[in-house]
């Protein structure tokens, strides 16, 4: 579990792709700062996207990467010295400053456009899998690349929406080096998929073929 505040910025130095299995092995360098109480088999987010420690030492840690991982985010797309956003997995005296992440990567979003204003950027995003988007809500939470960012604006029918990064934000994530056309990680907040469960339990029935749960509700009272 994460809380989408990233701590640091790391650099690929090193990328090794194994042919027997289609996985690969990512060196994550310019790391000490979270390394001091690292053990084998942490979580570390990179990207957004929650990783297993497999080797480190003062500077810099190895994960390995699933060929299902590089499906689905962002990852395949790293080349040597490309920068990620890193987080360490949550402790039980850590600040929630930011929501609860996972680090599932639901989907992929691609840069629409970016237009500054003031010293804030305003970014709009579309995502390639378009059913995430009924979790996405102004004022809400979204997870870009690892980081806990506010939606300010949505737009179902184009299947966009957009986040503003002010001035301080722009030097902690790798995003505000981003351009458009490039594509970020996604993971939107999971409350609203456990509501959405809830609901329907409400109004459908189970796999089983059970009554909804509203169903019986109305049967005990009839």
């Amino acid at each position: 579990m994460f809380t989408g505040i990233v701590e640091i910025i790391g650099v690929v130095s090193e990328l090794n792709h194994q042919s027997e299995d289609g996985g690969t092995t990512l060196t994550i360098s310019n790391a000490s700062e979270i390394l001091g109480d690292c053990n084998l088999g942490d979580s570390i987010s990179i990207n957004g996207t929650c990783l297993t420690v497999t080797q480190f030492d003062k500077s810099s840690f190895k994960v390995g990467v699933a060929p299902e991982t590089l499906r689905r985010t962002n990852l395949g797309s790293l080349k040597q010295g490309s920068n990620v956003n890193l987080e360490r997995a949550v402790s039980a005296s850590t600040r929630m400053g930011g929501h609860f992440v996972q680090g599932h990567v639901d989907t992929v979003a691609t840069i629409l456009k970016i237009e500054p204003d003031g010293n804030a950027k305003t970014f709009r995003f579309q995502p390639k899998d378009k059913s995430v988007l009924k979790y996405i809500v102004e004022k809400g939470y979204v997870t870009l690349d690892g980081a806990s960012l506010t939606i300010t604006k949505v737009n179902d029918e184009e299947a966009w929406w957009e986040v503003m990064l002010i001035a301080y934000t722009q030097e902690k994530i790798v995003i505000s080096s981003k351009k458009p056309a490039e594509e970020v990680n996604v993971e939107v907040d999971q409350i609203g998929k456990y509501v959405e469960k809830a609901v329907e339990g409400y109004f459908l029935k189970g796999s089983s073929g059970e009554p909804a749960i509203l169903q019986k509700m109305v049967e005990r009272i009839v």
